[in-house]
């Protein structure tokens, strides 16, 4: 235990200290470069320490604070919640390489947010878009969850399969909707799905923090008894987890996580499925730790993805939803092949 404790103590060190470091290399570069000793003093002087670190140019501090801390600050929001969902869902399928796009998430969102942009809504504002796929990505898996659901109990195999005919179903509505959309409408749905923090508002930032946190919580408090499932349904039930409640209440939790990250931002990939994955052969399976290393995790591989998005092309911003597959697919197979080597194989 001891051990446990220490290796979950320096895994949340570093990811701890490769987010500061991440945040402020964040903050500092881009097309208007800002001094790290700036962004420091900025940062500093609203929390009412004033130092001689703080922008002499009030332009320095609107571009902070207005522009660059609304994206990293949704960076890790979003890398956050996607890589606690993964966790979620891994626990409760009992296998380390389920993801929410499983269960239709994704994909439910992707329909919503091209209906919204092929009808034009403009509900609550500007925020339709976001809206619309919130409540694809929820209804997609909840639709995912009473099709599968037979004779009072949902058997994990029917689960996954029903996923995939309803990814299936929305991939197919969503393909009706790019053949039905104009060039403009069409981009805008490509662009979407691809992925972007351009252009986040402390709004948005404020509606994700709120789900996310949430969400998040709810997982947390179920740490423990994620822990006795993996032990098996039989034995769960045995030590009084009430197995079907609580795979209920988890695929709740992954669609509100997922569906509030990529309501803004659009589909990231990969962060769901690699964080909780590599953080489990570092720090073992017990869930109380893995959690919250993952949410550090998430975030961590989300704000240096931003940064990689934001400077590998000169001039240009490559979509993030790219460099999280580019870094994830790659990553994933060396892990893979790792794991099986190490442990002879799955079965």
């Amino acid at each position: 235990m001891a051990g446990r404790g220490r290796r979950f103590a320096w895994t949340i060190a570093v990811l701890g200290l490769l987010l500061v470091v991440g945040v402020v290399v964040s903050a500092a570069i881009g097309q208007f470069p800002v001094a790290v000793t700036e962004v420091i003093g900025s940062v500093l002087n609203r929390l009412g320490l004033h130092t001689s670190w703080a922008p002499v140019e009030e332009l320095t501090n609107q571009a902070l604070w207005q522009i660059r801390f609304p994206r990293i600050a949704m960076a890790v929001l979003v890398g956050a919640t996607l890589a606690v969902a993964g966790c979620v869902m891994q626990a409760i399928f009992g296998n380390p390489l389920a993801e929410p796009g499983v269960v239709g998430v994704s994909s439910g969102a992707a329909l919503g947010a091209a209906l919204a942009i092929v009808t034009g809504v403009t509900l609550a504002g500007a925020a339709g878009v976001a809206l619309f796929a919130f409540v694809g990505g929820v209804a997609a898996t909840l639709l995912v969850y009473a099709t599968a659901r037979a004779n009072g109990r949902t058997e994990v195999v029917t689960l996954l399969l029903t996923g995939i005919a309803i990814n299936a179903f929305a991939g197919a509505g969503l393909a009706l909707m790019i053949f039905m959309a104009d060039t403009a409408s069409r981009e805008q749905i490509i662009f979407w799905q691809l992925g972007s923090l351009n252009g986040t508002r402390w709004s948005e930032v404020t509606v994700v923090a709120v789900l996310g946190v949430a969400g998040a919580a709810v997982a947390f408090a179920n740490g423990r008894r994620y822990d006795l499932l993996a032990l098996g349904e039989r034995t769960a039930s045995h030590l009084g987890v009430r197995v079907e409640r609580l795979r209920i209440l988890s695929i709740v939790v992954v669609a509100v996580l997922t569906g509030a990250a990529v309501a803004y931002v659009g589909i990231i990939a990969f962060v769901g499925l690699v964080v909780p994955h590599a953080l489990r052969m570092v720090m073992g399976p017990g869930h109380r730790a893995l959690l919250p290393a993952s949410a550090l995790g998430g975030a961590v591989l989300l704000v240096f993805a931003d940064v990689i998005a934001r400077t590998a092309v000169a001039g240009a911003e490559l979509p993030i939803g790219l460099i999280t597959s580019l870094i994830g697919g790659p990553f994933f197979f060396v892990l893979l092949r790792r794991a099986r080597s190490s442990q002879g194989g799955w079965a």
